[in-house]
């Protein structure tokens, strides 16, 4: 079995355990412990998981984190007010990319009122649904998996549909920003999807509320020189303007007083 074959197995057992130890893991994969110390060393440097005496652990995370229904309602007004600057961005006829995050569906939900053309590319299930019906806007919804507990489509099935389609903008969220480690998620499938949206796209510009600067999560999926733009609600923490500058990434403050 190669390498990416077993990091596979590793974090699927993760997922579903939360916590796996190298005795086990011998066992299923049929390697030697030495090979699986490895593996985990090498997926700890990569962020996908952390290491600990006798095994590995997915990196802390809490049900709120995963949960869509309780992100959504976290940070509403300042969300919608991202959004609202976003929104600002779009013209007729563009191809845009949705990811599957809550506040690309408040993007979502205002361009349901405008009478704009486009084409929506989503990973989103809830974001299609929204756009649906909207006469002026054809939807793409990517293949995937079906992530549980969540709205979203996860995994690489979507990425064919991705060779065929010019994105002009991509809107993102992230469970996490820093300058260091980019835009970060908590999901290994979602964040192999993510890589390839912004790989198609020709713009990035990225939503997020206060609550995810300065935080890193398990992996990332686009780094600081990717983003063209970021959309917040709030000022950035020290230096990272002057820093944002550096890597030419553009910054627009929303307000959310009207929300």
């Amino acid at each position: 079995m190669f390498a990416p074959e077993r990091r596979k197995l590793i974090l699927d057992k993760l997922t579903d355990q939360k916590r796996v130890t190298i005795k086990d893991l011998s066992k299923v994969i049929d390697v030697s412990a030495a090979t699986l110390r490895t593996d985990l060393s090498k997926m700890e440097e990569e962020g996908l998981l952390k290491r600990t005496h006798g095994g590995a652990m997915l990196a802390n995370q809490t049900d709120s984190e995963t949960s869509f229904f309780i992100r959504e309602q976290k940070n509403r007004c300042e969300k919608a007010a991202i959004a609202q600057k976003a929104l600002q961005l779009l013209s007729n006829g563009q191809c845009i990319m949705l990811d599957a995050s809550s506040t690309a569906l408040e993007l979502a939900r205002l361009l349901k009122e405008t009478p704009l053309r486009l084409t929506v590319v989503t990973s989103g299930i809830n974001t299609a649904l929204e756009l649906n019906s909207h006469p002026n806007i054809t939807v793409i919804l990517l293949g995937g998996i079906v992530k549980k507990g969540s709205e979203s489509l996860e995994g690489t099935l979507g990425i064919n549909i991705l060779n065929q389609i010019h994105i002009d903008i991509m809107f993102t969220s992230a469970n996490g920003f820093s300058i260091e480690s980019g835009l970060t998620d908590f999901s290994m499938y979602e964040v192999e999807l993510k890589k390839s949206m912004v790989q198609a796209s020709k713009k990035i510009v990225a939503l997020l509320d206060q609550t995810k600067m300065n935080k890193i999560s398990i992996a990332s999926f686009a780094t600081t020189d990717q983003i063209d733009m970021i959309i917040t609600d709030h000022e950035m923490p020290e230096g990272y303007s002057e820093k944002l500058a550096e890597h030419h990434v553009d910054i627009i403050i929303a307000s959310s007083d009207s929300y």
